[in-house]
């Protein structure tokens, strides 16, 4: 079981930090912070630069103590926070991912909260300072409080769509 546990948070963990490192610098295929910021924005959310930032040094720490097995509740809550923001942007395009959908951010969220509940396993630095098991209701307050947050930062940042330039003219001309 054991090894079956390191293996998921070394595979999730590291996809989920090398999405963020995409978001923030020219790494494994990224578009530095300029292409992260412009994404953001053209997925309709505010904050421009912040926004690239905080969300993709949000990946890197949850993907990266994700896979250390470290405060894994907490790394599991950041994980489906983030997610659940990348999933909420999908969301209109359907479930599969072959239309760009939501199904992978949705597996990442799920895989996180399943962390969150078995902990990360013997093989962990959780487990390797004493702080395994965690209560469960500190996995279950994560599991609860991770989509909570990415949902509420959605409608903080997200800005509502504007009318294309020559709508706005004609409306205005009323």
């Amino acid at each position: 079981m054991d090894a079956g546990l390191l293996l998921v948070r070394l595979v999730v963990g590291l996809l989920i930090a090398g999405h963020g490192v995409q978001k923030v610098s020219y790494l494994l295929g990224g578009e530095g912070l300029a292409g992260g910021t412009e994404e953001f924005r053209r997925d309709g959310f505010r904050g421009g630069r912040l926004t690239a930032v905080a969300a993709g040094g949000s990946q890197i720490g949850a993907g990266l103590f994700l896979s250390a097995g470290l405060l894994t509740p907490l790394a599991a809550m950041a994980a489906m926070g983030v997610m659940t923001v990348a999933g909420t942007v999908k969301r209109p395009k359907g479930l599969w991912v072959q239309h760009d959908g939501y199904e992978y951010p949705l597996v990442l969220v799920v895989v996180s909260a399943s962390l969150a509940l078995t902990g990360p396993g013997r093989w962990s630095l959780d487990h390797a300072l004493g702080a395994t098991p965690w209560p469960v209701w500190i996995a279950v307050a994560a599991i609860a409080a991770g989509p909570l947050s990415g949902l509420l930062t959605r409608v903080a940042l997200h800005r509502p769509p504007t009318a294309p330039e020559g709508v706005r003219r004609a409306r205005t001309a009323d």
